[in-house]
């Protein structure tokens, strides 16, 4: 959304209407945010009533140009007040969901979806934040999906509640439901009028390519696969800058992994990491890339060059991709080192930073190599 969205002109309207801020979720001294205002996944777009402090609107997942401007427009109308028995509904569930409650959201959510009145304008909003508070629960976000997708069809809330509901239908291996919600993300696909950005359609792509995994389709996955490299090869030729084109490249590399050509990633990972030399996630992404071609050395080059400049969380991907690359390599004391530094790096990050699942998972992977 930085390279694609928040650069268009057509958002200067609400320059004095609001007041922007981005917060960088691995730094240190955002940790009391954080504790105000959890961020469940990248990207997360808050509106905070400046007057109360509490959250007007929050939606989690990328926009296109048009549904920024129209939850912008939302986040106006509710902080003005007023609005029907769903919005109030809406609007607390929201707020749960900011402070971290996420189970009594989803009640909320719901709650709003049933109260809602015809043509409600924020039912698309409410039917996807409640598919991603509940996408944790397989049974119940497949149910919820088929329930919901009749309901968006054709509009741009389509493509999330059919992806996200067809990603549950795997995972739950509900055959029947696979069937209905592949037929659902496919027609998203390939409705040539829906609002898609690069990333929306790269993640249904993805969704549809596990739907074939699931079928054990491999010459339809397969396809899938190359089409979705195709895709993401010709949206990246199309960036005007170096930043658009830099925003393919996570998409691009997940491609040619899956398809067994992680050397197609070099070129395009080499000159990001020359346009962002402070960037650590280049190197951290050629240090995949190298692994997955068995180029061990140079992948821990690369590892070293991202290790010098991530910070936060994100260095504990970084670590354990580093143990992997040793252990793969055949060094099993680097391999300990490393998730040995990991786990004490994990325990120093802020309370609201720290997740000691992930501390558990990297003690346990420590000590099946001991």
């Amino acid at each position: 959304m930085k390279a694609y969205v928040y650069t268009d002109k057509s958002l200067e309207r609400y320059a004095g209407r609001f007041v922007w801020l981005s917060i960088n979720t691995e730094q240190a001294k955002n940790a009391p945010f954080l504790e105000k205002y959890p961020i469940p996944a990248l990207p997360t777009l808050l509106v905070i009533d400046a007057t109360s402090d509490k959250v007007a609107l929050r939606y989690v997942g990328g926009a296109t140009v048009g549904q920024l401007r129209k939850l912008l427009d939302d986040a106006q109308k509710q902080v003005a007040g007023g609005g029907s028995n769903a919005d109030s509904l809406l609007a607390e569930a929201d707020r749960l969901a900011s402070a971290g409650k996420t189970a009594d959201a989803a009640a909320k959510y719901e709650a709003a979806i049933a109260a809602a009145p015809a043509k409600w304008s924020r039912f698309g909003r409410a039917a996807e934040s409640l598919m991603f508070a509940i996408s944790g629960e397989p049974e119940r976000c497949t149910a919820m999906a088929l329930k919901l997708y009749p309901r968006v069809k054709g509009t741009t809330s389509a493509a999330n509640v059919a992806s996200t509901g067809l990603s549950c239908a795997t995972s739950g291996k509900d055959a029947t439901a696979v069937t209905t919600l592949e037929k659902a993300t496919r027609e998203v696909f390939d409705n040539a009028k829906a609002d898609l950005s690069g990333d929306d359609r790269s993640g249904l792509y993805i969704a549809l390519i596990d739907a074939r995994d699931y079928a054990k389709d491999e010459a339809g996955s397969r396809k899938l696969k190359e089409e979705w490299a195709s895709f993401l090869e010709s949206a990246a030729a199309g960036a005007k800058t170096a930043e658009q084109r830099a925003v393919y490249d996570p998409h691009r590399l997940s491609a040619y992994l899956e398809l067994g050509t992680p050397e197609k990633a070099l070129p395009m990972l080499e000159q990001t990491e020359r346009d962002f030399p402070d960037d650590y996630n280049p190197p951290a992404r050629l240090a995949a890339a190298y692994r997955a071609l068995k180029r061990y050395d140079e992948a821990l080059a690369a590892s070293d060059r991202a290790m010098a400049r991530i910070y936060g969380p994100r260095k504990l991907s970084v670590m354990t991709t580093r143990a992997d690359i040793y252990l793969e390599k055949g060094d099993k004391d680097g391999a300990r080192k490393t998730l040995t530094e990991a786990i004490a790096y994990a325990k120093s990050l802020p309370a609201q930073q720290r997740s000691e699942r992930r501390i558990a998972n990297l003690q346990k992977k420590l000590d099946e190599i001991q």
